[in-house]
């Protein structure tokens, strides 16, 4: 017998997986972390992306500091960014992630991040097929954006 999966509203609105308080912890704290390489790049929160026919809402997005034209908002953009960061949410799988993170790089994302709040892991994709698990006690560094992050403060 097949098990019955529901669906809640926040996931059919959305088209993604309800986040958790690990999650939104992680997210938090990424944010608050990388906030010393604003005046390089900007961090974007839940943004939707729509890249060559493909749809995606990544948890956070790392573009080049552009100027900020605030008369012209955008609710949906279509350059991709430098780097997408996806974080583990219960009701998904790993293998979601990682097919997604493939797609990002089809999409011309240059890295991106796969976020493990109860393992406390982050994994740095170079490309679709390479990348670097940094632990909790260790400092994540990024070389295509040139980006260190202590992950002590990350998973608190």
């Amino acid at each position: 017998m097949e098990k019955v999966v529901e669906i809640s509203q926040y996931e059919l609105e959305r088209g993604k997986p309800m986040p958790s308080k690990l999650h939104s912890i992680a997210q938090a704290n990424l944010i608050v972390e990388m906030a010393k390489y604003r005046n390089k790049y900007r961090f974007l929160s839940e943004l939707s992306l729509s890249l060559d026919n493909w749809d995606a809402v990544p948890d956070l997005c790392i573009y080049d500091k552009s100027v900020l034209n605030t008369f012209e908002d955008e609710v949906e953009l279509t350059i991709p960014p430098i780097c997408a960061i996806e974080i583990l949410s219960p009701s998904q799988s790993l293998n979601d992630l990682v097919a997604k993170a493939k797609k990002y790089f089809e999409k011309g994302v240059r890295s991106c991040w796969i976020v493990i709040p109860v393992f406390k892991n982050i994994y740095v994709y170079a490309d679709a097929e390479n990348y670097t698990i940094f632990k909790a006690n260790e400092t994540l560094y990024d070389s295509k954006l040139e980006i260190s992050i202590p992950l002590n403060e990350v998973f608190v």
